[in-house]
């Protein structure tokens, strides 16, 4: 069972994702908030596997969330998943870097957020190609920067980081480069665990940071 926790300021949303989690059988919605300050009590209490976030909230917001649920070692359980009505802007940026997992329409079908939910649960990362590559022009802007461990990364590492930061699953990968899916998972895994990755999403941040961009 998935365990999911909800915030957002708007009730009626609030109460069209718990309808939409409860009619799943592997999906159980722990409990909502209103705003981040509740979110995080929320969180500390039930210990959801997924936190479904909204970024625009009074008082404490879903960026300010984001970096408290990051930066507490108890909370590292908790993934989140970005709920938001803007398909790319410098919030999902900010996001991102904050410790996003993923991100999601409001308006987008039910069953995307679904499996939102259960990809994030499974320690993947939810950026589809076309965010992805808008998320790549925005962190352009903001110039690359040092990531500790990117030199203890075998050329491999690196070339299949780079493809991970384009939103590619590790199947498209594989096709692309010929190779098998679990050896694509294996270098993934391992430069993940070099560069000290908490999952998925972080480690396109990574990539981004460091420069790395794989064609198309």
């Amino acid at each position: 069972m998935i365990r999911v926790a909800v915030a957002d300021d708007q009730a009626v949303v609030r109460m069209g994702l718990r309808a939409l989690l409860e009619r799943e059988p592997d999906l159980e919605c722990v409990g909502e908030a209103a705003d981040g300050a509740g979110a995080l009590q929320l969180i500390r209490r039930t210990r959801p596997d997924v936190l479904l976030l909204d970024i625009r909230m009074p008082g404490m917001d879903g960026l300010a969330t984001l970096r408290a649920v990051a930066g507490d070692e108890e909370l590292s359980g908790t993934r989140v998943v970005v709920v938001t009505t803007f398909a790319v802007d410098e919030y999902v940026f900010a996001a991102l870097q904050a410790g996003a997992s993923g991100f999601v329409l409001k308006d987008g079908a039910p069953e995307e957020l679904v499996n939102a939910v259960r990809v994030v649960a499974a320690g993947e990362a939810l950026l589809s190609p076309s965010i992805t590559r808008k998320v790549i022009g925005l962190f352009g802007r903001h110039g690359t920067e040092p990531v500790e461990g990117l030199d203890t990364l075998t050329p491999r590492e690196r070339e299949l980081v780079a493809w991970v930061a384009t939103g590619r699953s590790n199947d498209d990968i594989a096709r692309e480069l010929v190779i098998s899916p679990d050896t694509v998972r294996t270098h993934v895994s391992r430069a993940m665990v070099k560069l000290r990755a908490r999952d998925r999403a972080q480690l396109v941040v990574f990539a981004m940071r460091a420069g790395l961009a794989a064609p198309g």
